[in-house]
């Protein structure tokens, strides 16, 4: 049986393993260029990782405006609802091969719902 996500490792380890599939697709890969190519891949993966870890375990690590840093990127590169099909995607897969319980219940719950709110500000339709 699979253990449930149970601390911030575990959620490290989705991101972390997430990203890979993320950072192999061309098509994915025009919204993360600037993080690689400056060399923030780790910085950017534990920003992540305490976000999700706000998210499921009610913690205070995250401080950032995860929707500001989507509308500036969406001045660069244009979201379109594939990317958030993708995203969504990748991240249950990575979920799903790893883990199962509330918490990986509760974090593909909240992945979709926070995917749905981002397109509807982003103005998402195609």
């Amino acid at each position: 049986m699979k253990p449930d996500i149970a601390s911030r490792e575990d959620i490290k380890f989705i991101i972390t393993h997430f990203y890979d599939k993320l950072l192999a697709d061309p098509k994915m890969i025009p919204f993360f260029e600037d993080i690689v190519s400056h060399n923030h891949l780790e910085e950017h993966l534990d920003i992540i990782s305490d976000f999700w870890n706000d998210i499921l375990f009610d913690t205070t690590s995250y401080s950032n405006n995860v929707m500001k840093k989507h509308v500036d990127k969406n001045v660069l590169v244009t979201f379109k609802k594939e990317h958030f099909n993708i995203w969504v995607s990748y991240l249950f897969e990575t979920i799903d091969v790893n883990f199962f319980g509330i918490n990986a219940h509760n974090m593909k719950n909240r992945a979709r719902s926070i995917a749905t709110v981002m397109e509807v500000k982003l103005g998402v339709y195609n």
